[in-house]
Order: structure tokens, then sequence, then C-alpha cells
């Protein structure tokens, strides 16, 4: 009989995948456009910054930007790794033990371990270990480092030290640019009414919406239909 091999969560977490779909050259909207920007400069420095913070609301692109931020350094030959804390969280701190050998560590939604003394010092000596040996730790937060409920001053002072960029709620023809490139982004075609239609039906927060369009794909694909406005209703029940 052969035994089990035991893996670490460290071992789980350097396993992840970054998103083919989230790249800078595809972070779409004018809102927020800038930003993007703003953080693609900071990346391309020589001498990289310890820390990045981006700061929004749940649905301004926080996450699409921090895999980004790794498919970058994965281009320039880098070792990366992004991952959300929700799911660091059931394997505890001891997650994010051994991640300091990556040159880049994106932690997503950070702020879910705000308040939280164990979580809150083991990011802390990892962003110590990833400064020594020169890497980059790159974080996002709903809002900024001094308004959340951190207990750690020093973690706090760790995240103030770097470069940080605030994220704007998009506009709704930022929603729809978004939507319609998305969706040729996926080979499928989207007329004008078919989108204003989906924007007229769908809930306001973008990850939804895009969740819709992930749906909208699937079901198209399978029943090798293209996108028209009953379609749509028959889909999502509308």
């Amino acid at each position: 009989m052969g035994g089990q091999t035991d893996v670490s969560p460290s071992q789980l977490v350097l396993g992840v995948r970054l998103r083919d779909d989230a790249r800078f050259d595809n972070f779409h909207g004018d809102r927020n456009r800038e930003a993007s920007l703003r953080l693609l400069s900071v990346f391309r420095q020589p001498a990289g910054l310890p820390v990045v913070v981006v700061c929004g609301d749940s649905g301004t692109g926080k996450s699409h930007l921090l895999q980004a931020a790794c498919h970058h350094a994965e281009a320039e030959g880098k070792a990366a790794v992004c991952i959300s804390i929700a799911e660091l969280e059931p394997f505890g701190p001891e997650a994010l033990a051994g991640l300091d050998a990556m040159d880049v560590v994106a932690l997503d939604d950070l702020d879910r371990v705000a308040g939280k003394a164990d979580w809150e010092e083991a990011v802390f000596h990892l962003y110590n270990r990833l400064h020594d040996d020169g890497h980059m730790l790159v974080v996002s937060l709903s809002e900024v480092p001094g308004s959340l409920p951190f207990l750690l001053p020093d973690l706090v002072s760790r995240l103030h030290h770097g470069f940080t960029v605030q994220l704007g709620i998009y506009r709704d023809d930022d929603r729809l640019k978004i939507l319609m490139a998305r969706a040729e982004q996926r080979g499928l075609t989207m007329t004008d009414d078919v989108a204003g239609f989906i924007m007229r039906r769908a809930p306001r927060r973008l990850g939804e919406l895009l969740g819709i369009l992930d749906t909208l794909d699937e079901n198209s694909l399978q029943a090798q239909r293209r996108l028209t406005i009953p379609f749509v209703k028959t889909v999502m029940q509308w």
C-alpha cells in the first residue's frame, strides 16, 4: 500500500495558478485606467518598492491588478504568486510560511485579517523577510491601512512605506465598456442592444456582471447559440 503524501499549506499556495485573463493590457474602463498605468510604471522600476497597496471597494479591479502584477513579474523571469486571504484563512497564518522565496507575493483582501493578531504578525514577518531579500509584497485593501482595524502598528507603518493607489467605483459607461471588451476577448459577439439589456438587468457590482458573462459564455458554447436578448432572457431567467 502506498502512503499519502502530506502537502503543506504553503505548497498548496505556491501551486495556485494565475488567471490568464487578468493582465495590465486588458484592464479596461477609464475610471481606473490611470491608476493601472501608475502601478505598471512602479513594477517596471529596476529597484522595486518593498510594498504596493491597492485600495478600493469590491468590484473596482483590485484582484485584476494584483494578478496583472504577478503576470508582469513572471514575464520578467521572476517567481510570483497571487492568492486571496479568503483561500488562506482555513489553513491559518502558517500558510504564509515559505512565501518569501518568491520575488513577488500578492495577497488579495488583506483586510479580512485586520484585527486578528496572529495573522497580522505573520504578514508583518513576511513583509520583513521579503524586504530583506529585495522582494516585493503587493496587497489589496478595502481602505487605506490607517482606516482599518489593524492591531499591529508596525504592520500599518510597513504598509505605508511603499506605493499606495486608490481605485474608484466604476461608472455605468465603464462597466459597459468592460463587459463588451471581455465578451470580445472570449470570442463572443455582443451587440449594443444585448449589452444594454444585460446592463439594465444585471447587478451593479462589476464582479457579478462578469459572472453573468461567464454563465452566458458557457451556455452559448454548449447550445452553439449566439448572444441575443431572448437567449440571455432564457439563460438568466429574466
